[in-house]
């Protein structure tokens, strides 16, 4: 079993920067890929970024490519999600998640994912 904890959210001013971390315990992750989504109300759940737990491989949609920063720690005890020029469109609630082999191959699909943190509110104001 899985359990991941985000934290790091909050109100920023556009133009802003926040640093999102999940933490993860339960299992070893040298075999998984952790993921960012976000989920504002009314809309999807949407991809923001994935890092291969293994090689350090990073994707990310156009939408935050060059803005967003995922990284993972030496222990492969956490993951973040670093956020800048933050735009008011980025207000979701943002969830960590973690995924194996089906993950990896396409880290952009959220159903991909079977462990999910609890999610962290991140608000941009204007």
């Amino acid at each position: 079993q899985v359990q991941l904890v985000e934290s790091g959210g909050g109100l920023v001013q556009a133009g802003g920067s926040l640093r999102l971390s999940c933490a993860a315990s339960g299992r070893t992750f040298s075999k998984y890929v952790m993921g960012w989504f976000r989920q504002a109300p009314g809309k999807e759940r949407e991809f923001v970024a994935a890092i291969g737990w293994r090689d350090g491989s990073t994707y990310y949609p156009d939408s935050v490519k060059g803005r967003f920063s995922i990284s993972r720690d030496s222990a492969w005890k956490t993951v973040y999600l670093q956020m800048n020029s933050l735009k008011p469109e980025d207000t979701a609630v943002y969830y960590c998640a973690a995924g194996g082999e089906a993950a990896a191959n396409r880290p952009s699909l959220r159903w991909e994912y079977p462990y999910w943190g609890q999610g962290t509110q991140v608000t941009v104001s204007s």
